[in-house]
């Protein structure tokens, strides 16, 4: 991210506006955020998804929470053989709700980042 707000400082817009006399504070609130609100959104909304696969996953290897604790990863141990799959097919259950919860972040962030896209 810091890269991309330097390489937007260099940009030609952002000359002419000092050139014209504008403050860095005007310029930073004029011409910078805006250009980088996309990459600020896109970046959030795939680090959370990020966060809770890793819990998931740190919970189901038996790494994160514990059982007492309520977890998709936690559920999913429950899960683990073939044997308890094939008598409780329910306990997959908690596999949908991560995948509808990851998709859901993704395509949130797919609109917010096409939305605050100051290119379109």
């Amino acid at each position: 991210m810091r890269s991309k707000l330097l390489s937007l400082r260099e940009e030609d817009y952002v000359l002419a506006a000092q050139l014209m006399g504008a403050g860095s504070t005007r310029i930073i609130s004029r011409h910078l955020i805006p250009g980088f609100m996309s990459h600020l959104i896109a970046s959030a909304t795939l680090t959370i998804p990020g966060m809770i696969l890793g819990e998931t996953t740190l919970s189901f290897l038996g790494l994160g929470l514990r059982p007492p604790i309520t977890s998709w990863g936690v559920l999913l141990t429950e899960a683990r053989g073939v044997s308890i799959i094939a008598l409780y097919p329910w306990l997959l259950l908690p596999v949908v709700p991560v995948i509808f919860v990851i998709l859901a972040f993704n395509f949130l962030g797919d609109g917010l980042r096409d939305a605050a896209d100051p290119y379109k």
